[in-house]
């Protein structure tokens, strides 16, 4: 337990610093209480034409509304799922399935993503092409313009907007330009970058876009796919016709009223606070700590991915209760490996081994700053030589 500031959250109070904000954030209480009528009052079926009809139905047009606004989208554009990567095989499968299309994606992409690839060409045989990235994360454009210009056919290129481990923001806008002159659907898995960063479908020139509700403080299990009009998508869910008949299903009306008010919310970031408070948690570290930051220096402004020369991450932070933060290896069976994201960027083993993932949020303060790198530095301090020196 720290001894930091009183959280102005009730989910963080008495508890370690939480800096894992790209994993998932707590539900902002303004968004708990527009939800609460609808898991008790107003309980009836969108669809149904009674009085128990018509308020969920009015408020599930609302919800719709707000986050076509936040997207700079049509109301008509939205269709709400049930998490990021639902929206994201809607998005994939539907599109290469409706234009029999082959399907371009980069190396860093959410597994959500990578792994709807791999299913679509194992099931459906379609063709996958993985671009590389450089050491800072990014698509260089001529890779895509090769891959574009290597086969004519239909494609579907997606592009994440920001990355989950390093926060590197890909330039989606001119990476969707490219595409586009070649006769492409664009999809953007947006799910870090809402919130954090303005996030304009018409100015990132995508088709498709994913926005997921607990990356922007509302509840798990609330996410909305944008699908730009006149764009063809198999659907993912058959039946009922709900949701242009893209997913089907009774819609869960305190969901996507949830998302709505999370969307209305994200309107205030207060990215330049979160900026200035990582900036503040690197700069201490960096002063004491033989700190490596893994991507570049452009990107997601809560998100700080750093290596400890000589640390393994999953050490440190288990030496580090006073935080609750992340690494990016995986472990199996006791055994580490890399991040597959920092792999592709070219990052060593084993400084890919030592990284860990400080990501802020709404409701980080001051405190939690002096607090974490305080405890950080004596977490590394309290390792043995060995452990350092490996």
């Amino acid at each position: 337990m720290s001894s930091r500031d009183n959280a102005t959250h009730p989910g963080l109070a008495g508890g370690p610093v939480y800096l894992d904000y790209n994993a998932t954030t707590p539900v902002d209480p303004r968004v708990v209480e527009v939800v609460a009528p609808f898991w008790t009052r107003a309980f009836g079926n969108p669809s149904s034409e009674h009085a128990y009809g018509a308020e969920p139905r009015r408020a599930l047009a609302g919800a719709r509304a707000q986050v076509a606004e936040f997207l700079g989208a049509r109301e008509d554009e939205v269709v709400f799922t049930a998490s990021g990567s639902e929206a994201n095989l809607l998005a994939l499968r539907g599109a290469v399935l409706a234009a029999g299309a082959r399907l371009v994606v980069q190396a860093t992409e959410h597994p959500a993503v990578l792994e709807t690839a791999q299913a679509l060409a194992r099931l459906h045989g379609t063709r996958v092409t993985v671009l590389p990235v450089d050491h800072s994360g990014l698509v260089d454009p001529e890779s895509l313009e090769d891959a574009l210009r290597a086969d004519d056919g239909p494609a579907v290129v997606s592009i994440m907007a920001a990355n989950n481990e390093t926060g590197a923001l890909q330039p989606v806008a001119e990476l969707a330009a490219i595409a586009h002159e070649r006769g492409a659907v664009v999809h953007c898995d947006a799910a870090q970058a809402c919130g954090k960063i303005p996030v304009d479908v018409t100015r990132l020139g995508v088709d498709l876009l994913t926005v997921v509700g607990h990356k922007m403080y509302a509840p798990r299990g609330a996410a909305a796919l944008f699908v730009r009009r006149g764009v063809p998508l198999e659907p993912v869910v058959y039946g009922g016709g709900q949701e242009r008949g893209l997913r089907a299903g009774t819609e869960n009306v305190a969901l996507a009223v949830a998302l709505g008010k999370a969307a209305q919310l994200a309107k205030e970031l207060g990215a330049e606070r979160i900026s200035a408070l990582r900036d503040d948690l690197h700069h201490r570290l960096a002063a004491v700590l033989p700190v490596r930051v893994n991507g570049p220096a452009e990107r997601l402004p809560n998100t700080l991915n750093l290596s400890i020369d000589g640390v393994r991450g999953h050490e440190l932070l288990a030496a580090c209760p006073e935080i609750a933060a992340s690494t990016g290896s995986a472990c199996h069976s006791g055994v580490h490996s890399p991040s597959p994201v920092l792999t592709a960027m070219g990052v060593p083993p084993e400084r890919a081994l030592g990284a860990i993932r400080l990501s802020l949020g709404r409701f980080t303060t001051a405190g939690d700053v002096d607090v974490a790198a305080a405890a950080l530095i004596a977490a590394h301090r309290s390792l043995p030589a060995s452990s350092q020196a490996r």
